[in-house]
């Protein structure tokens, strides 16, 4: 379909519903709720999540966001492995905005992606869906056919009675199905007898799409009569528009109006350039009294100043104070790490349309459909149900376009409103908008002390952490912000696997007017980077290797065990790196995924050159191998590119960056070759689209110290003097 497409998703979904027979799957550990809606057809719904039409297509609707994370072809092959469906025969589509049938099982009522949930999340719910879908197709080939239910076989779409040679496809069987109830505990494969789960045979769904540009992004989409709009926002945090002159932008050949909203003034035109003309001319004041205008060294020295000081006790294993000051060796360690930009390649968007029951329809690329719901509503003065959502591909997110205020959508309705619904609204964000006016991954400082005895026993751990919360005022402070401590902000440090007797971690949470958001890995994206820094120093420190001495730490954590003997296996740790080049290793769990990672690194010059990268991950079963790696790999370029080069400073409160020429992600050239290896398991799976960020950082640093001597402990790399 093509931009302006007039059947939505929600319609598609609609008439298929009409039609036959809709199942509300709502499991965490109980049966289906049924929820006949219409009598009969040949389109057979078996329950919320699964279509199957007369030309035998089958079509799972997908809960979670493509965001090119591989949400389409994971969900669809959980559902294909349980109906016994043959892969291309497999289609997926967004399903609508409707929390009551598709919300995150990890998140209660709300439909959402994020947390690297998405397969597991689904992974029972979706088995369950299909396999109460081929019990159904069984059952109603059985009655057809006048043969007993288990003498029928399904296997690659085809269901068959070998006895009387019969056999029929999924379309061929629908409309009888469609009459059938639903089993209320439908039986699960046995995970032997799988054929496309933990197999190399299920292309991406969506590649072929993206690949010729038949698929539609958020970005692509738009309405007959739209009008663009742009936003002018305060150049600083926390800073209102005091009044505006619209004259000057209203003279741009295809402005057609300006209007104002909460977060500043928007210019609505015929296309982009007009918009954005028309932004430039705008005159406008600010009231710049409540504003946060300290700049990022500021801030630093107020942290470094904190972390002097105790925090908040977040975690406490004996007493590490005393045992510290009679340790034979003390080792102290500061690291600090930047505020970071999301930056997907696709910037914030959505086109919005006024509905005539005073709710609105959304297009949006959306990741928190709930959230974003209810935020809408509220500027219209509706219900959350009169509100809908289609959501469409995104061009990456990392976070940023889940947030508690819903700020992308809450202005594009905002301004719909303003203009009283008289024309769809388009609503972009600019690359400039986002870096320059976005939410950031915090800047954090960490302070560590450790205590070695003789023997080089690592006995006590001390660990300061002084930044901001990414959960304190947003609706999510009551579940995950205990006795003041932010469970983002030391998860990685107070989960430190490593078995020391005497441990104290301390949590400093400072008010900062710079609003902040999770991002790719969220807590372990520092946590990560400071704890196996300093264990790989701790090592150094005790004469030991870092792998060995990581390992003697880890008795009780076989996960992280197999994956860091797998990595230093495959990367060949135990043999001499090429001449003019050392290996660093790290280690790390997010998302109940456990990463070990292996680099090899070389110095051209000044230019620190990261040549290879060996990946070990243990993530439940792997569903789709290929996107495991996929994921692994892409984990790791975008933390190599944080790691290397990317931060968000302020001036006066001013972020100084504001496009790819001065927020520099990873470049091509500077992608090293990455091996991933996946540590097999039959345990449910966990995330794979974060876990694969924290460990790179570190291993970086840790190879550049066996190379050179030079610890970083700062990031990015780029303000030690490092080309990169």
């Amino acid at each position: 379909m093509q931009p302006g497409f007039t059947l939505s998703r929600r319609d598609a979904l609609k008439a298929a519903a009409a039609v036959g027979l809709v199942v509300g799957f709502h499991w965490s550990g109980g049966a289906a709720r049924a929820a006949p809606v219409a009598e009969k057809n040949d389109v057979f719904t078996p329950n919320a999540f699964i279509r199957v039409a007369p030309d035998n297509t089958v079509t799972v609707l997908i809960k979670h966001l493509e965001m090119g994370q591989g949400t389409y072809t994971g969900l669809t092959t959980i559902v294909a492995e349980e109906l016994d469906a043959d892969w291309a025969q497999m289609r997926a589509e967004h399903a609508p905005s409707d929390p009551r049938l598709y919300n995150n099982l990890h998140w209660g009522a709300a439909q959402g992606t994020g947390g690297s949930s998405s397969i597991a999340n689904s992974w029972e719910q979706l088995r369950k869906a299909g396999a109460a879908a081929r019990a159904m197709l069984v059952r109603a080939a059985a009655e057809k056919w006048g043969a007993p239910t288990q003498e029928i076989t399904v296997s690659k779409g085809i269901v068959r009675h070998a006895a009387s040679n019969r056999s029929a496809s999924f379309g061929a069987l629908a409309e009888a199905a469609s009459k059938l109830p639903p089993p209320t505990e439908p039986v699960l494969k046995d995970p032997k007898d799988f054929t496309l789960v933990g197999q190399q045979r299920a292309p991406r769904l969506d590649s072929e799409d993206k690949t010729t540009g038949k698929a539609i992004y958020a970005m692509d989409f738009t309405l007959p009569g739209a009008l663009v709009a742009l936003v002018r926002r305060p150049p600083v945090f926390g800073a209102t528009m005091k009044s505006f002159d619209a004259t000057a932008a209203k003279k741009v050949r295809g402005v057609v109006d300006v209007v104002a909203i909460a977060r500043g003034v928007a210019v609505l035109a015929t296309g982009f350039w007009a918009a954005h003309k028309g932004r430039e001319a705008l005159e406008v004041t600010w009231d710049e009294s409540g504003a946060e205008l300290r700049g990022s060294d500021t801030l630093f020295q107020m942290y470094k100043g904190l972390a002097k000081t105790p925090g908040k006790p977040v975690r406490r294993d004996g007493d590490a104070d005393a045992t510290l000051a009679k340790a034979a060796r003390v080792v102290r360690a500061e690291y600090t790490v930047p505020y970071l930009a999301h930056t997907p390649m696709e910037p914030l968007n959505c086109v919005v349309k006024l509905a005539a029951d005073g709710g609105a329809d959304i297009w949006a690329g959306d990741q928190s459909q709930t959230g974003d719901q209810v935020n809408a509503a509220a500027v219209l003065g509706v219900s959350p149900q009169q509100v809908r959502i289609h959501t469409l591909y995104a061009g990456g997110s990392f976070g940023r376009r889940a947030n508690a205020e819903s700020d992308y959508i809450v202005e594009a309705v905002s301004i719909a409103k303003a203009t009283g619904g008289k024309a769809p609204i388009k609503l972009i964000w600019t690359r400039e908008d986002d870096i320059q006016g976005g939410r950031y991954r915090p800047m954090y400082h960490h302070s560590l002390e450790a205590g070695l005895d003789e023997h080089g026993a690592l006995i006590a751990w001390k660990h300061r952490l002084v930044g901001q919360s990414l959960l304190i005022g947003t609706p999510f402070e009551s579940m995950m912000v205990k006795d003041g401590v932010d469970a983002t902000s030391v998860e990685g440090a107070s989960t430190l696997p490593y078995q020391i007797p005497n441990l104290l971690v301390e949590l400093h949470t400072v008010p900062v007017g710079v609003p902040v958001l999770w991002w790719r890995s969220v807590g372990s994206s520092h946590n990560g980077f400071a704890t196996e820094v300093f264990i790989d120093e701790l090592a150094h420190a005790a004469g030991q290797d870092p792998y060995r001495f990581r390992r003697q730490l880890l008795s009780q954590h076989p996960r992280h065990l197999a994956v860091l003997d797998l990595a230093a296996s495959m990367a060949g740790w135990d043999t001499p790196p090429p001449a003019g080049k050392a290996r660093g290793i790290a280690v790390h769990e997010s998302f109940n995924s456990v990463v070990a990672q292996v680099v090899e690194v070389s110095m051209q010059g000044k230019r620190l050159k990261v040549e290879r990268v060996v990946c070990a991950v243990d993530c439940g079963i792997a569903i789709n191998p290929d996107v495991v790696r996929a994921q692994m790999e892409g984990g790791i370029g975008f933390g190599l590119g944080a790691a290397l080069a990317e931060e968000i400073t302020l001036s006066q409160g001013r972020v100084q960056q504001s496009n790819f020429h001065d927020y520099t992600p990873l470049r091509i050239d500077h992608m090293p070759a990455v091996e991933v290896h996946i540590v097999p398991s039959a345990a449910p799976p966990t995330g794979v689209g974060e876990p694969g960020v924290p460990p790179i950082a570190p291993a970086v640093s840790n190879a550049l110290f066996a190379l050179t001597g030079n610890r970083v402990r700062n990031l990015p790399f780029a303000l030690h003097g490092v080309e990169v």
